[in-house]
């Protein structure tokens, strides 16, 4: 090794020790966010039905759930009706032009 190379090697290696990296403070600097984690145990179910589409169901820690269930319409486009924890209800119906491209009619049914 010549001398720079040397004097390169020891200027680097006293920069990763002195100095500490930019990222280390990243999950807990200016711009993070406190988020409360309720207590408790989250239970995701899955079930694959006869049409080939998951559904899904999602218990949260106060026991309130959450499902989602997809089905297939006659034309190929993937339909999901969701109900929510406080029992609303979201429906999204898609259909295929004829052209190819997806269109999606969005309701929603809050409680």
């Amino acid at each position: 090794m010549t001398a720079k190379h040397r004097i390169a090697v020891a200027v680097a290696a006293t920069l990763l020790t002195a100095v500490p990296p930019v990222w280390a403070g990243g999950a807990h600097g200016k711009g993070a966010k406190n988020r409360h984690v309720a207590e408790g145990t989250t239970t995701v179910h899955r079930s694959r039905g006869a049409d080939g589409l998951t559904d899904r169901t999602v218990t949260g820690p106060n026991g309130k759930t959450q499902t989602v269930d997809r089905s297939r319409g006659s034309d190929g486009a993937v339909d999901s009706t969701i109900t929510g924890r406080n029992g609303g209800v979201t429906t999204v119906d898609r259909s295929r032009n004829a052209d190819g491209t997806i269109d999606a009619s969005i309701t929603r049914n809050p409680q």
